[in-house]
């Protein structure tokens, strides 16, 4: 199967403010903090299109990420997989790529992840590293890698 990451343009925001709904929306009802108009609001005030790529299955859209410039290294501020695609692998290959990415340039990358979500698992399977706690998030940290 063919994955790719293409541009979004600011067009496509309330489509990806949906994907990310849908993909978060168990985990927030799990924890109490479920409401759309606020998952709304959070996503399209920060949303750069310069920054988000769609991520494509065989041209099919099945997600997003964006990945900014933080600090010293990168942040990825969003991985996204339609919940009828996930455990397929998908995010595991889009990490590979931004992995990818951030090694040509010698950059960290930091993630957050909702407490109580999956997501947490997922990064910290893929080598990020706990480096602090806030009141509803982990934060982790890949290293730069020479």
């Amino acid at each position: 199967m063919n994955l790719s990451l293409s541009p979004v343009t600011l067009e496509d925001a309330e489509d990806l403010v949906m994907l990310r709904i849908a993909a978060m929306r168990e985990s927030l009802e799990r924890i109490g903090r479920f409401d759309q108009a606020r998952a709304r609001e959070r996503f399209l005030a920060n949303f750069t299109p310069e920054y988000t790529r769609h991520i494509e299955l065989d041209g099919i859209k099945t997600g997003f990420v964006v990945v900014k410039p933080f600090e010293t290294g990168l942040l990825l501020d969003h991985l996204y997989i339609r919940p009828d695609f996930q455990g397929r692998g998908l995010g595991s290959r889009v990490l590979e790529t931004v992995f990818m990415e951030a090694d040509e340039k010698g950059l960290a990358i930091r993630v957050g992840a909702l407490k109580g979500s999956d997501s947490n698992r997922f990064y910290q399977r893929h080598g990020f590293k706990l480096v602090e706690q806030a009141d509803w998030d982990n934060y982790y940290l890949r290293p730069a890698r020479v």
